[in-house]
């Protein structure tokens, strides 16, 4: 079984900032991580390699730096790490994302699994692995929290919902995302960090996944983000004063008046 996890470098939410004058997430200074709901997606895809065999592709779309997240993959356990990287790749929104990536699977060739995270911390549309779905002509499942049944040609999955959770039977192959809930990511060994070192990481342009001109990058891209901004936090105290009793009435009056 071919198992693809895709994966994103994403700024350390805890470290991300926005510069007010310009409108930008801060990336200088900010340490670069796994999407970490992506890692979800690439712990499930090893757990399926260990019990039914096969190999784990990751793919990851992004700068140069973003190689380092496929070795920390490698170093988990995947096979192979291949980066698509390209400055005519840059500016992509969902839909151009989406489309490379599809591509990318296509060449890779008998995939039978395309695992990704629920959403991306940096963007949080969760459309892109939905939109691979829709471009690979694959059938898909999404915010899958339990694998019950995996074969050569379905998979049956638990989607979380608002009010509980559905059952799913799909036809393989297919793409699904992943919600936190589904494992507990590991922590990679001194054998693999080894490994990942040594690991070669293929990088792929435009012409490497035969794309059309006019659907990756900014060409491709229908939506564009004009302005990011960070709301301004008011907090204002009051004291109230006198007994308890006092207190809470002037608390109720309040209220009240709201």
């Amino acid at each position: 079984m071919h198992i693809v996890a895709c994966i994103k470098q994403v700024p350390d939410p805890s470290q991300a900032r926005i510069d007010r004058e310009t409108g930008l997430v801060i990336r200088e200074g900010v340490d670069k991580i796994i999407n970490p709901y992506d890692l979800h997606a690439l712990e499930e895809a090893l757990r399926i390699k260990e019990a039914k065999g096969g190999k784990v592709t990751v793919l990851s779309m992004g700068p140069a730096s973003a190689e380092q997240v496929l070795r920390d993959a490698v170093a988990m356990g995947a096979d192979q790490g291949v980066l698509l990287s390209h400055r005519q790749f840059a500016g992509a929104d969902t839909l151009a994302t989406s489309y490379t990536l599809a591509r990318a699977v296509a060449k890779l060739e008998n995939v039978d699994l395309v695992i990704c995270g629920k959403q991306a911390v940096d963007g949080d549309t969760a459309q892109v692995g939905p939109g691979m779905a829709a471009k690979l002509n694959m059938p898909h499942i999404t915010q899958v929290r339990k694998i019950r049944e995996l074969t050569e040609d379905k998979l049956v999955a638990e989607k979380l919902t608002d009010r509980g959770y559905e059952v799913v039977e799909v036809p393989l192959p297919a793409v699904i995302t992943v919600v936190k809930e589904l494992n507990e990511p590991r922590i990679p060994g001194l054998r693999g960090m080894m490994r990942a070192k040594k690991a070669e990481i293929p990088v792929w342009g435009p012409e490497d996944i035969e794309a059309e001109e006019d659907r990756f990058g900014l060409k491709g891209s229908p939506t564009q983000v004009w302005r990011t901004f960070e709301p301004e936090r008011q907090r204002k105290g009051e004291m109230l004063e006198g007994t308890p009793s006092e207190q809470a009435a002037a608390l109720w009056q309040r209220l009240k008046a709201l």
